[in-house]
């Protein structure tokens, strides 16, 4: 019979306390446990379609799952209507996997019932991931998303009624055979549990303003009183650790995280490049998605080596990854970890080092200035661009943005364009300064003279010596 009771350990429970019964377990308990942890989150399914009495089985044996007072107090709305798919596709806000999966799962709890310490829905939650482990031990991949959209427009799609709520959608479905293969990282074991008192790195906790209290519900997605978003604020640890495990709240697929809202904005700020010779280096600071990273890969000559430099090895392998989605070599593609502002290469080491709407994500952004100069051959290149404190986007985020909690990207604060300028004239001959967008968002006017001190983005390009 396998040994069924844990050895005794430094974090273990004293080795002195009685012995725990032994008990049969199946000769396979080990394999069917790492089968079950190989289950990934897939955003790119193939849309063929799962027999409805699959579907149901699956459905089924979710309900096997705990529940609240066994009240069950629970509701699944299987959709496999492509029209109602897609109308969900829509009313998420970007979801494309919604109309894409072969059926959506809105789960749902009766509202009234079982509420204290959200019971109800740690019912559901429970539920709807037995119903993620019986799709994969069925060889389909699953997501599940809390972010629906609009409950009003959805519960009007589906007639539920005002007593049901919406929780959330399970997505099922076959992986596209290109969807990336890969469970996004967990953390360390040791930084999430600990015996008998809360223990946790710190670097893993992140600040907040202080409070007397920190009431749940005083914090909502549009309004986080206690966010803070300055992150001078944050040492380089916690930023790297935040950013490292947030950018994997997307799959690392073709064309994720660029924006709809700044596409245009985008290629001006690469337009700044400058040409960099057969063989040459360039360097991107803080990457996070690899968004410019992807542009910056296809403008440059083949022959010139990209080092892409982040806080967290998480943030490299996603880049890593949407790099071969997108189709892009990575033979001349180099990722480089960096920490507490230090870049990892010695002197003169590139022909130039683009810094896109990084500087403000920065604890200490002349720290990195001073370091983009060391790292510059003499005659190289720099091309910055940075969300100005002193336009129509820095009035609104200061109203409107800064009150939400802190995005995935980690947090920023906007700059002075006037600030930027002296910090990059300290250092740098600037060769051409700019303004993109006059509006809060959306447009890419470029704007010269005093205006470019006005503009949502100020960028530049500047020569090292």
């Amino acid at each position: 019979m396998p040994e069924t009771t844990a050895k005794p350990s430094d974090s273990s429970p004293s080795a002195a306390a009685p012995p725990a019964i032994d008990r049969p377990l199946r000769p396979d308990w080990r394999d069917i446990l790492d089968l079950l942890a190989e289950r990934h989150s897939c955003r790119d399914f193939d849309g063929s379609p799962i027999d409805r009495a699959v579907l149901a089985e699956i459905v089924a044996d979710g309900t096997e799952a705990p529940s609240s007072c066994n009240q069950q107090q629970w509701h699944f709305i299987v959709v496999d209507d492509r029209a109602l798919m897609r109308r969900a596709w829509e009313i998420s806000g970007g979801n494309h996997h919604f109309a894409e999966c072969s059926a959506l799962i809105y789960l749902c709890f009766q509202k009234g019932w079982t509420h204290g310490n959200f019971s109800v829905v740690q019912s559901v939650a429970g539920a709807a991931y037995h119903m993620m482990l019986s799709a994969h031990l069925r060889g389909f991949s699953t997501i599940w998303n809390a972010g629906i959209g609009d409950k009003e427009a959805l519960a009007g799609m589906l007639d539920v009624p005002p007593t049901f709520e919406l929780q959330g959608a399970l997505a099922i479905g076959r992986p596209k055979p290109s969807a990336p293969a890969m469970k996004a990282p967990r953390r360390p074991f040791a930084e999430v549990h600990s015996w008998n008192r809360f223990e946790r790195p710190a670097v893993t906790r992140y600040p907040v303003k202080p409070a007397d209290a920190y009431p749940f519900f005083a914090i909502r997605n549009d309004d986080n009183p206690f966010a803070v978003w300055d992150p001078r604020e944050w040492d380089w640890g916690q930023i790297g650790d935040f950013r490292g495990y947030s950018v994997w709240a997307k799959s690392p697929l073709a064309g994720v995280y660029v924006s709809r809202r700044q596409g245009e904005a985008t290629a001006v700020e690469l337009g700044l490049l400058p040409v960099v010779g057969d063989g040459g280096a360039v360097l991107e600071i803080m990457p996070w998605g690899g968004t410019y990273s992807v542009e910056l890969r296809r403008r440059l000559d083949p022959s010139v080596r990209l080092h892409l430099a982040e806080l967290s090895a998480h943030n490299l392998s996603f880049v890593e990854e949407r790099f071969r989605q997108e189709g892009l070599a990575l033979d001349r593609v180099a990722f480089d970890r960096f920490a507490d502002g230090v870049l990892p290469y010695a002197d003169g080491t590139f022909d130039a080092v683009v810094l896109p709407q990084v500087l403000e994500h920065m604890p200490d952004p002349e720290g990195v200035l001073d370091e983009v100069r060391r790292v510059l051959r003499p005659g190289g290149h720099v091309a910055v661009s940075v969300r100005n404190r002193d336009s129509v986007y820095g009035r609104h985020w200061s109203e409107v943005e800064s009150r939400a909690p802190v995005p995935n990207q980690g947090p920023f604060q906007p700059i002075p364009a006037a600030a930027v300028e002296g910090w990059l004239g300290d250092r740098f001959t600037i060769e051409q300064g700019i303004g993109i967008g006059s509006e809060i968002s959306h447009d890419a006017a470029i704007l010269t003279g005093p205006a470019r001190l006005s503009g949502r983005l100020y960028a530049a390009r500047c020569r090292n010596g």
